[in-house]
This record gives C-alpha cells, sequence and structure tokens, in this order.
C-alpha cells in the first residue's frame, strides 16, 4: 500500500470512529422543529422534499402555504393525489399583490386555524408551515401563538417553517436551521421563473 493510500485509510478510520460515536450518542427520539430561511432559493423545495420523504414511508403529512398558495406548484400537483397528505392555502396569494392589510390578515388567520388543527394532530407526523415567517414579520399571526402552538403539538411531530428572516424566538426554538444562502438568482438578471424549475 503507498504513503498516499496509508494516510486515506488512516484518516477514514479517523473519521468513521467521531462518525460513529455521535452516532451512539444520539439516543433521543422525537419529532423536530426544521427551519429553512435565508434569501436563497431552495427553502420550500428543501421542505418539499421532506414532504415526499414522509409520504414514501406512508406518514400523514400537513402542508400549509401562506404565499405562494395560489401560484401553480409541480409538488403539490403530483403529490396531492396521495390520501395523506392535506394542504391548506392561504387564498390572498401574494400579500404585495392585494395590498389590502385586513383582506391579508383574515386570509392567514383562515388558514391559520387549518394548521393549529395539523399541529395538534397526534397522527400528523410532518406538518410545513410555507413561508409563515412573512405572515410573523407583517403582524398577521403574532409570535406567541405561533410559539405554544410549536410548544404543545404532539411529541412525535415535526414541522418544518420556509421563508426569509425567519423570527428570531422560531430559530432559537429550532433543532436544525438552514440558512439558504444567495449567490447568485437568474430572476435579478432578467430569467423569468421556470415552469417544472423554479415552481
Amino acid at each position: 500500500m503507498s504513503d498516499r493510500d496509508t494516510r486515506h485509510k488512516a484518516s477514514m478510520e479517523k473519521l468513521k470512529a467521531r462518525v460513529d460515536e455521535k452516532v451512539a450518542s444520539a439516543d433521543e427520539q422525537r419529532g423536530l422543529i426544521i427551519v429553512n430561511t435565508g434569501n436563497g432559493k431552495g427553502k420550500t423545495t428543501a421542505a418539499w422534499g421532506t414532504v415526499t420523504r414522509a409520504l414514501g414511508y406512508g406518514y400523514k403529512v400537513g402542508v400549509v402555504q401562506f404565499i405562494k398558495g395560489l401560484w401553480e406548484c409541480g409538488e403539490r400537483n403530483r403529490l396531492e393525489e396521495d390520501t395523506n397528505l392535506e394542504v391548506a392555502i392561504m387564498a390572498t396569494g401574494f400579500t404585495w399583490d392585494t395590498q389590502n392589510r385586513q383582506a391579508d390578515t383574515d386570509a392567514c388567520q383562515a388558514v391559520w386555524k387549518d394548521a393549529q388543527r395539523m399541529l395538534a394532530d397526534p397522527e400528523t407526523y410532518l406538518v410545513v408551515l410555507d413561508e409563515i415567517t412573512y405572515m410573523l414579520k407583517f403582524g398577521y399571526l403574532d409570535i406567541e401563538t405561533v410559539k405554544q402552538a410549536l410548544e404543545n403539538r404532539p411529541t412525535e411531530q415535526t414541522v418544518i417553517i420556509t421563508g426569509r428572516s425567519a423570527h428570531r424566538e422560531l430559530i432559537a426554538m429550532a433543532d436544525t436551521v438552514t440558512e439558504m444562502q444567495e449567490v447568485r438568482h437568474a430572476f435579478n438578471n432578467g430569467l423569468q421563473a421556470r415552469r417544472g424549475i423554479d415552481f
């Protein structure tokens, strides 16, 4: 065996020992709070990937779309035939299009009732609160109300929160936080969103 191969083998043995130690020390089983935030693309797409995974194992999943619900959504189109998936959509779409605070607040509160029901259901394994960060930022939802629903959810339930500028208290509660960082975005260079790629 060459020196390079010997060094590589020794390095991989150390790495394996560290990974094995972490796996052995992870002994708690419960649902998670996951936050996908940041100004980069992929927060909702990552959440839909996890929805697909959970449905693949036969789990019941709830998705609440607070902003992009009126947009065409390829993932929703493909998955909504699954009887284990429930999707609730905020009726107004983008709040910057409606420009009506009361209508947006009312629509948010209406779909939040669906979210609360899902968050209280012990049979729902995964709940996605897609773009809920905007609802908190614009004051359509109160952070304490959201925190209480998250804290009182069933122990085995995982929640994924998506959206830019996640509230610091949601980040503090979360088990996993991923910040998507934009390096370059096609839209900023005049390229339109593509069906099947961006939505």
